[in-house]
Order: C-alpha cells, then sequence, then structure tokens
C-alpha cells in the first residue's frame, strides 16, 4: 500500500506542479496572437542563435592562433 501510494505521489507531482507550466503554453497557443503563442520558441532560438554565433568565433580565435590540435 505504501508503495503505490509512493506512485501516486509522484503523478501527482508531475501532473500538477511539475508540468504546469506547459499547461500555460497550451492555453497560449490556442489565442490569436502568433507571438504570443511563440514567444518561448523566438527566445529559446535568440539564445541558440547567441551561443552559435559565440563558438563560432571561439573556433575561429583558436584557428588563427594555431592551438587547435588536429590529432
Amino acid at each position: 500500500m505504501i508503495g503505490l501510494n509512493i506512485w501516486r505521489a509522484i503523478g501527482s507531482f508531475f501532473s500538477n506542479v511539475a508540468f504546469a507550466p506547459y499547461n500555460f503554453f497550451r492555453g497560449i497557443n490556442n489565442s490569436e496572437n502568433w507571438w504570443t503563442a511563440n514567444v518561448f520558441n523566438v527566445i529559446m532560438f535568440l539564445i541558440a542563435a547567441a551561443l552559435f554565433i559565440w563558438w563560432f568565433g571561439q573556433l575561429m580565435k583558436f584557428s588563427k592562433d594555431g592551438t587547435e590540435d588536429y590529432n
């Protein structure tokens, strides 16, 4: 009985607490404005693009210095 209650508590936690932000975004998805529905995706894309540009800059810096090891 205790083991069953532990699994129910874990399921309740994930259903009611951990996935609550996804319920919020699911409700926004039905809105009329495209930007409000996709603001999270746009922010994640901008972060990924900025990190890619930084990473590419680091590759170019190490390539110019000759410290890149190709073994």
